[in-house]
């Protein structure tokens, strides 16, 4: 935490931003009565990856977009790889290639949820938002929660196994080529996870147990923790089921109407567009039919939960009835983003346990060729919301163009709004603890936002420059425009 007094009032600095994926700071603004004047969410760091691909075969853009970040990389390869597979003319890939793809995506999402619930957001949970600085973390978890410790880590170890025996690799592994697959699973490997399936759906099953009951526990103050109201996004299949592979677009507004359904995620750019901010290098995608005030809206587990009709999997859809209905119907809490990504977690159990089943991942019709063409675009639910690669290739193969919108920009709004709100009722006119500084990082985890992953936006953050005195009072500024 850092303070700094000026004449006009004062600015707090949260940097760095704690147990979330990349790099990001908030700076609040209050006056000399510490009354809040503004709360910003800011990503410091520029990635670059939608320009440095430029120039490169499209052939090698799955295996580049990874290292995006090491905690989504699963994401970025499928992505990239749905885009590609439309340069190579496959709308449809073979069996055994389709469902490969999708038990890898499962065992991505099952990790990541995990790793974020118990690793990340558990001890503000388990030992309340304005506990210890030094109890905030995994291991005082193990201590005082060994079950619940032992549950999660075990859980992230089954997700990151799925991956290693698809990709090779628990990290940055590949398996997606254009078209299809590079191979697929053997009998020995299949067999040594389908004996762990029944303690992992057990463990799922406490998981959104346990996220539900430490939801309810202070209900009044985690429904209100941060409210805002938003519409909300994400995949379904043709039914309205969830879907997290491969669906079309669904947008509903805030009282939980549809306001958009069905539509061709390959004509995204017709219905969402990107803001650019000078203070921050995240974008600010809103809905185009509503406009850059009123247009913005919500990804992730949270959204995908209200957005859909039924999850196609039985424990997992007896969890949403039971999440929607204490809702009411659409639930706008940030703070119920946990309860719905375990919920998730359960339903990638049960779908990874049905594909294990199915002989199909044993195949070895894995590629498909069509007839290429110059422009691809792939669209997957990510554990954190819906992720977007669009991809234009030259007459050589090599990207011309790309442009990449992540799960964690699309929140970006919605973020900033629950940050004012939590500022505004634990910091505003009040003493500045690092406990109450912790609430606002709270509300910014629920959203399990990947910052690496984000930050795209290039030449539009200028370098300011402050000097203060000894007494806090500044002296001189300078600017350096961007680009």
């Amino acid at each position: 935490m850092k303070i700094s007094n000026k004449k006009t009032g004062k600015r707090v600095v949260i940097d760095p931003v704690s147990r979330v994926e990349g790099h990001g700071k908030v700076t609040l603004l209050l006056d000399e009565n510490n009354r809040l004047q503004e709360a910003r969410l800011h990503i410091v760091e520029f990635r670059g990856f939608e320009k440095f691909i430029e120039g490169r075969p499209y052939e090698e853009v799955a295996v580049l977009v990874q290292r995006l970040c090491g905690i989504c990389p699963v994401s970025h390869h499928l992505a990239a790889a749905k885009a590609i597979d439309q340069l190579v003319g496959v709308n449809q890939l073979t069996p055994t290639a389709e469902k490969i793809r999708r038990l890898l995506h499962y065992g991505q999402v099952l990790q990541s949820h995990a790793l974020h619930f118990f690793h990340l957001s558990s001890p503000d949970l388990l030992f309340g938002f304005e506990s210890d600085l030094h109890r905030r973390n995994i291991i005082e978890v193990i201590k005082d929660f060994p079950d619940i410790g032992r549950q999660g880590i075990q859980l992230r170890k089954f997700g990151q196994d799925i991956i290693q025996a698809i990709s090779g690799k628990k990290i940055h592994g590949v398996i997606a080529v254009p078209g299809g697959v590079n191979r697929s699973l053997d009998i020995s490997q299949r067999d040594t996870l389908r004996a762990q399936l029944p303690d992992v759906l057990e463990k799922s099953q406490k998981a959104v147990a346990i996220s539900r009951d430490l939801y309810l526990s202070n209900i009044e103050m985690h429904q209100r923790f941060g409210f805002i109201e938003s519409s909300f996004l994400g995949l379904v299949d043709s039914k309205g089921a969830l879907e997290l592979y491969d669906g079309n677009i669904r947008i509903k507004d805030q009282e939980g109407n549809i306001f958009q359904d069905q539509l061709d995620d390959n004509h995204y750019f017709d219905y969402i567009q990107e803001e650019v901010r000078s203070w921050s290098y995240m974008k600010f995608p809103f809905l185009s039919d509503l406009g850059i005030e009123k247009g913005w809206y919500r990804v992730g587990p949270l959204a995908r939960i209200n957005n859909c009709d039924f999850i196609s999997t039985p424990l997992a859809e007896k969890a949403r009835q039971e999440f929607i209905q204490f809702h009411h119907g659409v639930a706008q809490a940030p703070l119920a983003y946990h309860w719905a990504r375990m919920i998730e977690l359960l339903h990638c159990a049960e779908q990874i346990e049905t594909l294990l089943q199915d002989e199909d991942i044993l195949g070895n019709e894995l590629i498909l060729k069509g007839k290429a063409q110059q422009e691809g675009i792939g669209v997957i639910e990510a554990p954190r919301g819906t992720l977007i690669h669009h991809y234009k290739i030259d007459d050589e193969g090599l990207i011309e163009k790309a442009n990449l919108i992540v799960s964690t920009t699309q929140n970006n709004q919605a973020m900033n709004d629950s940050v004012r709100e939590v500022a505004q009722e634990y910091i505003d006119g009040q003493e500045i603890t690092e406990g109450a500084l912790n609430q606002i990082e709270v509300a910014i985890r629920a959203y399990d936002p990947c910052l690496s992953c984000a930050t795209h936006a290039m030449g539009k953050m200028p370098l300011k420059l402050e000097l203060f005195d000894h007494q806090g009072l500044l002296l001189d500024t300078k600017t350096k425009s961007g680009f």
